[in-house]
């Protein structure tokens, strides 16, 4: 069983993809709303997925959160946002990216993806709508 952290600053959002995860046999370790809040729980838990919304409570950012969970192991990162052009223009530590709103089949399908791409390095289609793989940083730096 995968263990996923929720880092979203919308509670009836957490709470709806803590529900769909939960159904779907993952297990939600915690919900945060804030950068430390995510970090916390990451080092406390060490989940093998994370689900993160880019702007969080008190003005933290998803991208920071992110970075400062992969410091304790290969972290799978879907982020999910509203704002994907934040995600999608600059290189961020994090696999994929899938635009809010969401719906419950494209979430499951996003995180299974990211799954694999932490498992094989690579992700297959079929793609959610408004899913889109991220670049990481290291390939970047490996292709330079």
């Amino acid at each position: 069983m995968l263990k996923v952290l929720i880092v979203e600053d919308d509670l009836m959002i957490a709470d709806m993809a803590e529900e769909i995860l939960v159904e779907r046999g993952y297990e939600v370790c915690g919900i945060a709303r804030t950068v430390a809040e995510a970090v916390a729980l990451g080092r406390h838990h060490k989940p093998d997925l994370a689900v993160i919304d880019v702007r969080l409570a008190d003005g933290g950012l998803g991208t920071e959160a992110a970075a400062q969970l992969g410091a304790f192991g290969r972290l799978g990162v879907l982020y999910a946002t509203g704002n994907t052009s934040q995600i999608t223009l600059n290189p961020v530590y994090g696999d994929a990216c899938l635009a809010k709103p969401y719906r419950s089949a494209d979430l499951l399908r996003g995180l299974q993806i990211v799954a694999d791409i932490v498992a094989t390095g690579k992700a297959s289609p079929p793609f959610p709508h408004g899913f889109k793989v991220l670049r990481s940083a290291t390939t970047e730096r490996q292709e330079a």
